[in-house]
């Protein structure tokens, strides 16, 4: 009893000096550490939430034992305000994709039996977890099957509030805005998901100013939501590397109709139709315009050199890597394809880029974002991503954009004056994306 005492004090004050049994604890967390990230993120792991090493999630390694709870964070929180132990600094200067216990910070937390302790567990120090989310995914096979045999959400019923008004068809702008005040489906911070911003750069410096993820949570109950579902399923149907020509098989080709024909039952895609009906700019009748949406997005074009190897879905949401010259991110514009390749650890996020015109700061409640990260380890210097919209919000907006706007649509967007910026590839969407205006 008197040895596990001063084992478990020894612990908590830092005092292991003894260099072989740290090596010999280092093992026994490796050998306990062999589980996919994938696993975790699709709760498909049956002990602790241990994750395998080689790239740069908010991982951590838990070792409890009478009252005392470690917790290891390869890239720690900037909120961090204490550290019981200090004898693991990070070194945020130099690249890091193997687990080296020289480069973490070690975090102690101790047991508490009090009545307000959470779980009999009291934080010593603030610290901001990564807590991996079971992603619902059991139904995405399914929307592999004929568009005949889906089930989907009830219309949303047509009515004068779907109807663009006078002033709607003559300002872009309003249009946009009517837009974001339809997207019901429109995550709120803090409720349904909470972020960490870190800290701010400019484009062209390379310092890693974000110690932790990006997402800190998500509820996972947004995957059950029909538009987050099918989009998300989609996700993993292309090849990241620009000029790679793409197959895309029949199943495929079903799930693409099935997510056009969930976001058409939706309040942007129906205000977008009659919008566009308007103007003459797509048929009146509703399966037509479903196809042209579903040929806007999906249908295949030449990128990098090669026919048949890009689309504006895969450019915009998904995201290319240029191998032409040094290599880098092009595209990737989307939220949801951020978090769940934020959860697999193929995305560090490096911090936010300032503001051009030294507008408002980001913080966790801000929706539009400017960021820097890397993909697979291949940089993105800038992109703006807006956060916890609806994929239907963002379909109705580019589309709308490509139609009515130019290369330059300076919109709002509720609270944020946004540039739309859209390129055309001939009749085709090349890229669109947001950018903040203040």
């Amino acid at each position: 009893m008197d040895g596990l005492i001063k084992g478990l004090m020894d612990v908590a004050l830092g005092g292991h000096d003894d260099k072989d049994d740290d090596a010999s604890n280092s093992q026994s967390r490796d050998e306990r550490s062999r589980s996919s990230w994938a696993q975790v993120v699709s709760g498909d792991q049956d002990n602790d939430d241990l994750v395998r090493l080689g790239s740069r999630p908010t991982n951590r390694w838990e070792n409890q034992s009478d009252g005392i709870q470690e917790e290891w964070n390869l890239k720690p929180s900037r909120r961090s305000t204490k550290e019981v132990h200090e004898g693991y600094e990070r070194n945020e200067g130099h690249e890091q994709h193997d687990y080296d216990p020289n480069q973490c910070v070690r975090k102690i937390f101790i047991k508490d039996e009090g009545e307000n302790s959470n779980d009999g567990w009291e934080t010593v120090g603030k610290k901001h977890r990564k807590r991996p989310h079971k992603i619902q995914k059991e139904q995405w096979h399914g929307y592999k099957r004929p568009p005949s045999e889906q089930e989907y959400s009830d219309d949303v019923e047509d009515g004068i509030d779907l109807v663009p008004s006078q002033e709607e068809l003559s300002d872009l702008s309003q249009a946009c805005n009517r837009l974001w005040q339809l997207d019901i489906n429109r995550l709120v911070p803090g409720k349904d998901y909470q972020i960490d911003c870190g800290d701010g750069k400019k484009v062209y410096e390379k310092e890693d100013m974000a110690q932790g993820s990006l997402f800190s949570w998500l509820n996972e109950e947004i995957f059950r939501k029909p538009t987050f579902s099918r989009f998300c399923s989609l996700l993993d149907n292309y090849n990241p590397n620009e000029g790679c020509k793409e197959v895309i098989t029949s199943e495929e080709r079903q799930e693409q109709a099935a997510f056009i024909e969930e976001i058409s039952r939706t309040a942007p895609i129906k205000y977008l139709h009659k919008y566009l009906a308007s103007r003459a700019i797509v048929s009146d009748n509703y399966q037509d315009f479903k196809r042209t949406l579903t040929s806007l997005w999906f249908d295949l074009y030449g990128r990098g050199g090669t026919s048949g190897s890009s689309s504006a879905f895969e450019h915009v949401f998904v995201g290319e890597i240029k191998k032409r010259g040094e290599q880098e991110v092009s595209g990737f514009h989307n939220w949801l394809q951020f978090y769940l390749e934020e959860a697999k650890g193929t995305v560090d996020y490096q911090g936010y880029i300032f503001p051009r015109r030294h507008g408002q700061t980001p913080d966790s409640e801000t929706q539009l974002l400017t960021v820097q990260f890397e993909w697979n380890g291949i940089l993105k210097s800038v992109s703006s991503i807006l956060v916890g919209v609806s994929p239907e919000f963002e379909v109705a907006l580019y589309t709308l954009c490509f139609y009515m706007g130019g290369e330059d649509n300076h919109v709002e967007l509720g609270p944020y004056p946004v540039n739309i910026k859209c390129y055309r590839l001939r009749d085709c969407i090349g890229s669109v994306f947001p950018i903040a205006e203040c």
